[in-house]
């Protein structure tokens, strides 16, 4: 295997991100943090994409940020921040990119790992998978917007449970409270995301992209703002030569060319 940081793979129309520190875990360092900004880049501009899987190698997602790693800074007292800042710039191209992001986490998710996790639109398990935001017990508070997202997903009171105690997250519980969709064998994990991923190649991808925007929005935009926001996108797609032919496929008596996806069984989220 190649000893780059990242690699970026196209299977089909999915980008397929996969952090490859295995010796540490798949642990955050400068060298993933050129990576990622360069293959959310490539995800990003690259028009045949339509979906984006994201996993670790070697049996790990990721353990957060590589605390042995190059501590130099000119000012000591700002390495943690111009850190954290460092990774927000790619961390922030992946949330708001504009395509299907799936997470398949196999073995622990540690950390910024975890919040690393949680950018993604649907997060696959394995039974080996665990989440932990074992920030406090280094002395440290979440960082890669795991105070943003993470309340959004679980409530705030879960949240804080999570946060306060540190503790480890198996699959079967992140699957109860909505962290994960999908349970899956790790030797299937990979077949399964990639297969739910596909299922997004015919979907329109402008309304989806506008879609996935606005919905990230809707927690801190209010009401009447969401309003225009959605009259303005819906204007827009339906202008859109995707709806044009929607229309004449539905009034021909053709089939749609997207249909949606379809819904996660229950055999699934069991893993089964």
């Amino acid at each position: 295997m190649t000893d780059e940081a990242v690699l970026y793979e196209k299977i089909g129309t999915t980008a397929v991100i996969t952090l490859n520190r295995p010796q540490k875990r798949n642990a955050l360092d400068g060298a993933v943090a050129r990576g990622m900004l360069h293959a959310v880049a490539m995800a990003r501009d690259d028009v045949a994409v339509r979906t984006v899987v994201l996993t670790g190698a070697g049996g790990a997602f990721c353990s957060g940020a590589d605390l042995a790693g190059d501590s130099s800074c000119d000012d000591p007292v700002f390495f943690g921040r111009d850190t954290v800042l460092g990774h927000q710039r790619w961390f922030s191209a992946l949330i708001e990119l504009e395509k299907p992001v799936i997470a398949a986490v196999d073995g622990p998710a540690v950390g910024a790992g975890f919040s690393l996790a949680l950018a993604a639109d649907f997060i696959f398990v394995t039974p080996r998978t665990r989440f932990m935001a074992s920030f406090l017990s280094m002395g440290l508070v979440p960082d890669l917007s795991m105070f943003h997202v993470l309340p959004r997903l679980v409530g705030l009171a879960r949240a804080k449970e999570i946060v306060f105690s540190a503790r480890a997250i198996g699959a079967e519980e992140a699957l109860s409270i909505g962290l994960a969709q999908a349970l899956a064998p790790a030797e299937e994990l990979m077949e399964r995301t990639l297969s739910h991923a596909s299922q997004f190649d015919n979907a329109p991808p402008r309304a989806l992209a506008l879609a996935k925007s606005l919905l990230n929005r809707s927690f801190e935009t209010d009401r009447a703002t969401m309003n225009q926001l959605e009259a303005s996108a819906q204007s827009l797609c339906g202008a859109s030569q995707y709806h044009a032919e929607a229309v004449r496929r539905f009034l021909a008596k053709e089939g749609l060319a997207y249909t949606g996806a379809i819904p996660m069984a229950d055999e699934d989220r069991r893993g089964r």
